[in-house]
């Protein structure tokens, strides 16, 4: 029993989430027992990477609860009881509201990975985000499309590090579905994609992570720290200059004092 509990030290595994939300506005024919001043209908969720074929959700195409045991969502505290616990998929809660706020997700794991719980934190969307036309890159309000949600998603991977032996066992029985290698839909919307807010204004339909999305990601990093090292030394360069012309000044200081 001890062998089973022990870690192995030196292993890391780790899978693939994604957490957020999708929001629709209320309708008078969607309206039912909503309240007067809600706006829309929204879901916050925790769930796999992959979506399922059909595309009905983002992610969601793999159980997760070999791993995931329980996932607390704590509300705004304006909602009746704004702790909410989901002990069993899918790990979800649905609600109505007219405001986004900030909701935290706190993940329990199953007693098998003697893990502490983890936390993300996802602001709730309800409105769609378009880019303006002379920046693709600052986000504006655009209207909802009609009939398509507002999407708001993350993609993260939980890293187990040392896991215990039965802990590992479990989940190398339950691999994860790989990611599409390439865009069968389009991307979450985000402010890093300009297109996809264009995609998501013009109610381009549910969107899906990619390993492209990753590939990107990366290069869009990688990029970044060129950036970042171009323009330290741009400034080095520039402190260098300064430094030289402050010593040329003094020097002209120093002689006109002496004559």
């Amino acid at each position: 029993m001890a062998e089973r509990s022990e870690r192995l030290r030196g292993t890391v595994i780790f899978r693939p989430v994604v957490y957020g939300n999708t929001a629709l506005p209320i309708t008078p024919e969607t309206r039912e027992d909503a309240p007067a001043e809600h706006t829309h209908r929204w879901t916050v969720a925790l769930r796999s990477a992959a979506s399922p074929d059909d595309g009905s959700t983002v992610g969601g195409r793999d159980d997760i609860s070999y791993f995931v045991k329980r996932v607390a969502f704590k509300l705004h505290e304006t909602y009746p009881n704004p702790n909410r616990i989901v002990e069993k998929p899918p790990f979800e809660v649905t609600e109505t509201g007219w405001g986004e706020f900030e909701v935290q997700i706190r993940v329990t794991f199953v007693s098998e990975a003697n893990e502490k719980p983890i936390s993300f934190h996802h602001h709730l969307k309800l409105h769609a985000w378009a880019p303006q036309p002379t920046n693709p890159l600052a986000a504006s309000p655009a209207p909802t499309p009609p009939d398509g949600p507002v999407n708001a998603w993350q993609y993260d991977e939980i890293v187990f590090t040392d896991p215990t032996k039965t802990f590992l066992d479990i989940l190398l029985k339950h691999p994860p579905t790989p990611l599409p290698k390439t865009r069968r839909r389009g991307a979450p919307p985000h402010i890093a994609y300009p297109a996809s807010l264009v995609n998501q204004a013009k109610g381009g339909g549910m969107p899906e992570f990619t390993q492209l999305m990753e590939k990107e990601e990366a290069e869009r990093l990688d990029q970044a720290k060129k950036d970042i090292v171009a323009e330290t030394d741009k400034l080095r360069n520039l402190l260098i200059e300064r430094e030289k012309e402050l010593e040329r000044v003094k020097k002209e200081v120093e002689g006109m004092s002496r004559s």
